[in-house]
């Protein structure tokens, strides 16, 4: 049965795809069975893990039940499955569906879920029918965060939604932390940041994870070659970040050697 992690802000700009890009390679290359989904209407993740996605099925053919999700599915070389989305996805109109609108993504993945271990999903920058199919579909969450004063903006608002969704559609979902990007040990302003999200990870029943992710120009060349940030450049220090990302939720997730 697979593990179904999503990462959400409703911040644009923070790394979340970038963080959904390397949670699903990263798992990809332990040998495990993993499914990326794409949620987002800019349709990143796909580059990002350099699918070929072109005149193809996209998730919302999926949510609209026009084909299922093997039918839909890129398989790319050397990357893990995905299911891709396009702007069309920004108009969907999920919201006018009259019941369990809110699970349609749950319900379309039942018929794959013992077919993979991870399943990954990237969320549109919003708070909309979208992000709570994901939230309503996944075992934990993880909030990747700018460390900038204003990425701590709506959290508040992330909180009500997550409690909403955990006491109508999804009593297991649980927020497994808060993950801050773009962060520099040498500014004071990443260290006020690191205080605050402390502060608003309490709030939220969850942590800020020991690992914090530097700036790296390889996570932003990676893409452009098709490749994963781990085997583009395994010695940056952003890639690096990442790699102990993945050993630091490990125990979590339930991602042991294997």
């Amino acid at each position: 049965m697979a593990i179904i992690i999503t990462v959400s802000n409703q911040k644009g700009g923070v790394g979340k795809t970038t963080t959904s890009a390397a949670l699903a390679s990263g798992i990809f290359l332990t040998g495990r069975r993993v499914l990326g989904i794409d949620l987002d209407p800019q349709g990143n993740l796909g580059f990002c893990l350099g699918a070929n996605a072109d005149n193809h099925y996209t998730v919302l053919d999926v949510l609209k039940g026009s084909v299922s999700v093997k039918e839909a599915l890129v398989h790319g070389e050397g990357v893990c499955d995905l299911l891709v989305s396009d702007i069309s996805l920004s108009s969907s109109g999920l919201e006018n569906i009259p019941s369990r609108r809110e699970c349609i993504l749950k319900d379309a993945l039942a018929p794959v879920l013992n077919q993979y271990d991870y399943i990954i999903i990237d969320t549109p920058p919003a708070l909309n029918i979208l992000t709570v199919n994901a939230y309503s579909a996944s075992d934990f969450l993880i909030i990747p965060m700018a460390s900038d004063i204003l990425s701590l903006v709506g959290l508040a608002q992330l909180k009500e939604t997550i409690e909403s969704v955990k006491d109508t559609f999804n009593p297991n979902f649980q927020v497994l932390g808060i993950l801050l990007t773009k962060f520099s040990r040498r500014m004071r302003l990443s260290r006020d940041v690191l205080d605050m999200a402390n502060q608003l990870a309490s709030q939220i029943d969850t942590r800020v994870f020991e690992t914090r992710i530097r700036p790296g120009v390889a996570i932003a060349e990676a893409p452009a070659h098709g490749e994963s940030i781990f085997t583009y450049n395994p010695n940056s220090p952003a890639v690096q970040d990442y790699a102990e990302f993945l050993l630091e939720i490990a125990p979590a997730i339930h991602l042991k050697e294997a």
